[in-house]
């Protein structure tokens, strides 16, 4: 029950994220699912989670602690490249996985999919989409776009805008409207709904901010959308009997 997304282009990359885990008659769940590993000067991680939530926790957990630790011989600060980074990533996923899969039982789903991005030094900024097995792959140029999660409604707008020429604010403005398409039609998804942009070369975090529904700037980007859409629909082409 979720949905995230990043985008990378010539300016960098943005990453989006929904907030709701559960989205029962009685009971709604909120929690963030964009992680933010922030050394400046150095390197910029920011991992997105879909899947089972407690296997998400403890995956962070652990990777905040072997950070934390001046001996760890691997960590997020160790790494001099993304894709071994993320290799990394993968296998202390496998390993939670591994003895939450023992521990609950066939019958519960604890795999986790995530996606992450980010720069280390004079590295170009990327993005990879990380599978519950471990494996991951990185976006292609032709779609330099990842999901998780209930990607169906959110990708049409992706699909006609994304490309690396773009913008990282249109770029952000897009992640937002993919979103809330998504939230429109899918009930599992829902706010808050968290933005972080990433300029390349920054090293560090400028832009990141949380949008709750009536959050001024949110709600006028989904009130112009929905606008500019009725206002397409009236300048389609008439049919032969109008």
């Amino acid at each position: 029950m979720t949905y995230c997304l990043a985008v990378r282009c010539d300016q960098g990359l943005v990453f989006a994220s929904d907030s709701r885990t559960n989205a029962g008659v009685d009971h709604v769940g909120t929690y963030s699912k964009m992680y933010v590993f922030e050394y400046p000067g150095d390197r910029v991680v920011v991992l997105l989670s879909a899947g089972n939530l407690a296997t998400t926790q403890q995956v962070v957990a652990i990777l905040k602690r072997h950070a934390r630790d001046p001996l760890a011989t691997e960590s997020l600060r160790t790494f001099q490249h993304f894709d071994e980074l993320v290799g990394y990533v993968g296998r202390v996923s496998r390993q939670v996985q591994a003895t939450s899969g023992a521990t609950a039982g066939a019958m519960v789903d604890t795999t986790s999919t995530f996606i992450l991005g980010g720069q280390i030094g004079n590295e170009r900024p990327d993005i990879f989409l990380l599978y519950p097995e471990g494996n991951f792959i990185s976006c292609s140029e032709q779609m330099p776009f990842l999901q998780i999660g209930e990607i169906k409604y959110g990708k049409p707008i992706l699909d006609r805008n994304i490309h690396r020429g773009i913008t990282l604010e249109d770029a952000a403005r897009a992640a937002l409207v993919s979103i809330d398409s998504t939230m429109r039609s899918n009930i599992s998804v829902g706010p808050p709904v968290e933005l972080l942009l990433y300029r390349t070369g920054e090293l560090r975090v400028l832009r990141h901010q949380t949008f709750d529904l009536d959050t001024p700037f949110y709600a006028a980007v989904k009130e112009e959308w929905q606008n500019a859409l009725r206002r397409a629909l009236d300048n389609l082409p008439r049919f032969d009997w109008e």
